[in-house]
């Protein structure tokens, strides 16, 4: 009985084995189709970029090449991360693309003293907050697989906002040095030198996300709802989840615009509320 037993367990452990490698076969073997589309949209895409002479040949290959490594790695994660039962995987997931988020958002401005934490402090407060009301009000299980995907879309429309925030506000504050320094001098507060920047800043940078709601079903249909669509859901049903995400989207990116604007403007000033050199830099 016990070498039967032994036997039955290894054959276990082998079969196990077999549909491990063949799951990371079949994603594999399932990469190639969508590899080829792309290979060819991209070199038709370099070919004119080539004759135009815009000189973005190189970097448009290495972006392509980067989202289709990043692409395929996240997508084995992805698969491993749903399996798992402990929705810690949610909450590692989360700060990693916080964290990618405030980066990115923040050598957008460069310049801005501390713009990478200010970026990722403003995304990570103002997506958790509309991620918590989602929860809380039982519009989405939480699980690794419906919180990941949406706190993804969250963040990348977070970023792209705060983003934009920063690099305008940069711009205009460097532009418009004279006037903010006449302000200081009459006895304005920094932040009251720095509004009209600030306000101009976060209409700039949330203008992308108000047009895109406003043509939302009309130009295009947005990504959520055209996969619920092709994976087989109603028409109908994709729309009402679509509706959630969008405006719990306007929601986070909204908040996460005005939070970095607070937060970002104390650095911009010294201690004797002088601009700091590293800000009228320009970019």
């Amino acid at each position: 009985m016990v070498g039967n037993n032994t036997s039955l367990g290894s054959l276990s452990k082998q079969l196990m084995a077999t549909d491990r490698h063949k799951i990371w076969a079949d994603n594999s073997i399932g990469m190639l189709e969508p590899l080829l589309a792309v290979i060819v949209a991209v070199a038709g895409a370099v070919v004119v970029s080539y004759y135009q002479q815009l000189g973005i040949e190189q970097e448009m290959t290495i972006s392509i090449i980067r989202g289709i490594i990043q692409l395929s790695i996240i997508g084995f994660v992805l698969e491993f991360i749903f399996k798992q039962p402990n929705v810690v995987w949610i909450f590692i997931a989360y700060i990693f693309m916080v964290t990618v988020a405030g980066n990115t958002a923040g050598r957008r401005a460069k310049h801005v003293p501390r713009g990478a934490y200010v970026a990722g402090g403003s995304i990570l407060v103002g997506t958790s907050f509309t991620l918590t009301l989602l929860v809380a009000l039982n519009l989405f299980p939480f699980t690794p697989r419906f919180i990941i995907p949406i706190a993804g879309m969250m963040v990348g429309t977070s970023m792209r906002v705060t983003g934009l925030v920063l690099r305008q506000m940069h711009d205009d504050i460097r532009i418009q040095q004279g006037l903010i320094e006449t302000a200081l001098a009459l006895g304005a507060t920094p932040r009251q030198a720095v509004l009209k920047q600030v306000q101009r800043a976060l209409i700039v940078g949330l203008s992308p996300a108000l047009d895109n709601a406003k043509t939302v079903g009309l130009i295009s249909l947005p990504g959520a709802m055209t996969g619920l669509i092709m994976g087989g859901a109603s028409p109908l049903e994709a729309i009402q989840l679509q509706l959630m995400v969008m405006n719990m989207m306007l929601g986070a990116s909204t908040f996460s615009g005005v939070l970095v604007t607070y937060l970002s403007w104390p650095f911009l000033f010294t201690k004797t509320y002088q601009l700091e050199t590293k800000v009228l830099i320009a970019e």
